[in-house]
């Protein structure tokens, strides 16, 4: 007798946030005999290459925000045909679930398995649940979140809720085994300062003059790695070459990021839900900066809950100023016992076996799903 071998169809696309936790979700179906497919769209083509999936498939999607009525009217006449494109793939692969990762791409296939009675699990990654699970929320079968408390999911959606946490990278993993590299009198200060696409901009301008606000013996004992977007990667390597750092390296974009958080004794980032996740994984005291105008202020409430435990200091835009991050730089070099207090906080928040977590909740959707039917 043939046994057939269950499909999970996963939904995520747009940025890697998305489809960084989709694809530590596929590794774990995988290897427990499950075929993983992948319905995504063509703006992250480039990084779904190497996704552990037997089949990727492609669906148009927009996205119905701003103030431009035709832009918002040609998004939805988008979607409408991305829906027509998934429910043909839906149909074809007889998915035993179908999983979204959060982002209007995955908008049209969730809702086509919604509509064709195929079960469906929403992973929402942030504190605040962005407007696209909320959309689909009420037809989805399981909501697993990445934080405990998880704000802004309809009082009408009836799923069954399960905290997971967000699947990490094997990366993540590996840099997790780290200690926190306890600072010694007379240490290198390692500081790594990231921010994304759009948060290496808000770094550039404060980080530097932060750092040359920094008493000269601070200033010498001070490695930095920093992101730098590429038009100001010159200026800002220029800036910091005068100071007679212990060390720089400045880059538009870092492969083993992980590792790099992991060596430092400090992180200054945007407080995207993987950061936060990450951070408290691998155990590493923060600054963090949410980025700012977000309609669902999800980066916000991510901070908030490594502070709330004593693991960062979250400062909003506004407040983080060259005097500002300098002074929290010279209490901690002073004060190193903190950053150990933090580490420690922090990691205490970390969940490493998320994406097994998960994997075994979409599972469970499946089994539940079946004996009802």
């Amino acid at each position: 007798m043939t046994v057939l071998t269950p499909t999970i169809l996963l939904c995520a696309g747009g940025t890697g946030g998305h489809l960084f936790p989709a694809e530590s979700l596929a590794h774990a179906l995988r290897a427990r005999g499950i075929r993983v497919a992948l319905a995504t769209d063509a703006r992250v083509d480039s990084i779904a290459g190497d996704f552990p999936a037997s089949e990727i498939v492609t669906i148009r999607s927009a996205t119905p925000s701003g103030m431009n009525l035709i832009r918002r009217a040609g998004a939805v006449v988008t979607l409408g045909r991305g829906f027509g494109d998934a429910a043909k793939a839906i149909r074809r692969m007889n998915p035993a679930a179908v999983v979204g990762f959060g982002g209007y791409p995955t908008v049209p296939p969730v809702l086509a398995a919604q509509l064709l009675r195929v079960p469906t699990l929403l992973h929402e990654q942030n504190a605040v649940m962005g407007r696209a699970n909320a959309f689909l929320a009420r037809g989805a079968r399981t909501i697993a979140t990445g934080f405990k408390d998880v704000r802004g999911i309809p009082d009408k959606a009836t799923a069954r809720r399960v905290h997971t946490g967000n699947p990490l990278r094997p990366a993540v993993i590996a840099a997790a085994r780290t200690p926190y590299p306890a600072l010694a009198e007379g240490d290198a200060f390692r500081l790594l300062v990231f921010g994304g696409s759009q948060g290496a901009r808000i770094m550039g301008e404060i980080v530097p003059p932060a750092v040359e606000r920094l008493p000269a013996d601070l200033r010498a004992r001070l490695h930095i790695t920093q992101q730098v977007r590429p038009e100001d990667l010159t200026a800002v390597q220029n800036r910091y070459l005068a100071m007679g750092l212990a060390g720089l390296e400045a880059a538009p974009f870092f492969k083993d990021l992980p590792a790099r958080m992991a060596a430092a004794h400090l992180v200054v980032s945007r407080s995207g839900a993987s950061t936060v996740s990450e951070l408290a994984a691998i155990g590493r005291p923060a600054i963090l900066v949410p980025l700012p105008g977000a309609l669902d202020q999800d980066q916000a409430a991510n901070a908030a809950t490594l502070e709330a435990i004593g693991g960062a200091i979250a400062l909003k835009q506004t407040a983080f100023t060259p005097d500002r991050l300098a002074a929290d730089l010279v209490e901690l070099f002073e004060n190193p016992g903190k950053l150990t207090t933090a580490a420690d906080a922090a990691r205490s928040a970390g969940i490493h076996d998320a994406a097994e977590r998960l994997a075994q909740v979409v599972v469970e959707t499946c089994v539940g799903t079946a004996a009802r039917s």
